[in-house]
């Protein structure tokens, strides 16, 4: 993934977000104010909001948007409700909410207040700008965390009023916005301000991700065991039989806004995880981001084979927990065709054991000699596969059964589809 402006090739493949630092006093990066650029039209809806956190999360991967760094994500007041607010860790994201249209009555403004407090309670912080401090918002002002002060709204004589008025008031730390030149800065410095934003220091970075989307069809599969409250054996079932929906429930679940510390490699401890609840709404916001047709069906179909002939192979010869592990080389062995990139790119953005790891970036482990010989089965290469299979000390009988089997069970799988 790269810093890069949106470009038109692969539109539909693609996730522009563009972030802004937030810098200390010290220039150092605080966080980052992020913005959806997926598209040209750049409205701002609870959908849009609920879709800016989701590709976050699944595509653009913590390095691209700050590692560790917290994020502030711009919100509607319908989108404060949403349920995808439950799939992040609260402690990884600030909720910038705006206040009112100005002809607001005290009535509207106080039928928020249950909700802002309720996301306080679950343990989100929240941004206002500096409407907050304006008398009608008395209710809301106990309930900040920051305060931006917009340096090109706010008269140059009303500044420091408004920051010893919010030091009187409130326990929200301050944030000069739309800082742009030397002399808004060093002012609001002087003042005792410690964060800051606006070009002067950084205009925001474009961060392009490619991304594999399941099809609608097999996503409305997930939504309807989820809804069936199927096993998690059903529910693994499904998950292998795609390999686009696997990858990107591992990759979720092991951003950095997920907030786990440790990393989930298998697709059952993945669900075990996530929990009905959180899986539905995960697999809910992937259908609203996703293509009617998912990745090309020719490379998901030879995933799908390969991971089930390893799986398959594997049980001859691996402890029975190893299977899983066999399955997962064989599916993502075609990722770096799914996301056109270099195999050690495409690794980078999900968590895999190192076993799986070294079979599929350096064709080492114990792994490595099922995927080879799986790889002869397909390319019709006689030599290579006796070669493979001996190695493996399997009989061609074994080989070609599984395989079969294989090929059976991707077959009905797609007739399911």
């Amino acid at each position: 993934m790269t810093a890069a402006e949106p470009g038109a090739e692969d539109a539909d493949n693609q996730v522009v977000i563009a972030r802004q630092a937030i810098l200390d006093e010290n220039r150092a990066v605080f966080g980052y104010e992020l913005f959806d650029r997926s598209t040209a039209a750049h409205s701002h809806t609870a959908a849009s909001d609920a879709a800016l956190l989701f590709n976050a999360l699944c595509y653009a991967g913590s390095e691209a948007l700050g590692s560790k760094k917290i994020v502030f994500i711009n919100c509607t007041h319908e989108s404060l409700a949403g349920g995808h607010l439950e799939l992040v860790h609260p402690e990884k994201v600030v909720l910038e909410v705006p206040t009112l249209a100005a002809n607001a009555t005290p009535e509207q403004i106080e039928q928020l207040l249950p909700t802002l407090q309720a996301l306080r309670t679950r343990g989100f912080r929240l941004a206002f700008s500096q409407d907050v401090l304006r008398r009608a918002y008395g209710s809301w002002l106990p309930l900040a965390n920051f305060i931006k002060l917009n340096m090109l709204a706010i008269k140059p004589e009303l500044i420091e009023p408004l920051v010893k008025y919010v030091r009187a008031n409130a326990q929200a730390t301050l944030i000069a916005e739309k800082v742009e030149t030397a002399e808004q800065h060093e002012r609001m410095a002087a003042l005792g301000v410690k964060l800051f934003q606006g070009y002067w220091f950084a205009r925001p970075a474009m961060v392009k991700a490619q991304t594999i989307r399941p099809s609608q069809a097999t996503i409305i599969q997930l939504i309807n065991l989820v809804r069936q409250q199927a096993s998690t054996d059903e529910i693994e079932d499904l998950l292998k039989k795609d390999p686009t929906l696997s990858f990107n429930l591992l990759r979720f679940i092991n951003s950095s806004g997920f907030g786990l510390s440790c990393e989930i490699t298998s697709f059952r401890h993945a669900v075990m995880i996530l929990g009905l609840k959180k899986l539905f709404r995960w697999a809910a916001l992937l259908l609203t981001t996703s293509r009617k047709d998912g990745t090309a069906p020719a490379v998901g179909q030879t995933a799908v084979v390969r991971g089930r002939l390893m799986e398959l192979l594997a049980a001859e010869l691996l402890p029975k927990e190893e299977c899983d592990n066999a399955f997962v080389v064989g599916v993502f062995s075609m990722l770096d065709s799914m996301l056109n990139m270099p195999m050690e790119r495409a690794l980078e953005s999900v968590a895999l054991p190192d076993s799986v790891q070294q079979a599929l970036l350096h064709n080492q482990g114990v792994f490595a000699p099922f995927l080879e010989l799986t790889k002869a089965c397909e390319s019709g290469d006689d030599a290579a596969f006796a070669r493979c299979a001996e190695a493996l000390h399997l009989s061609n009988r074994q080989v070609n059964w599984a395989h079969l089997q294989a090929l059976a069970w991707a077959e009905s799988l797609a007739t399911e589809a």
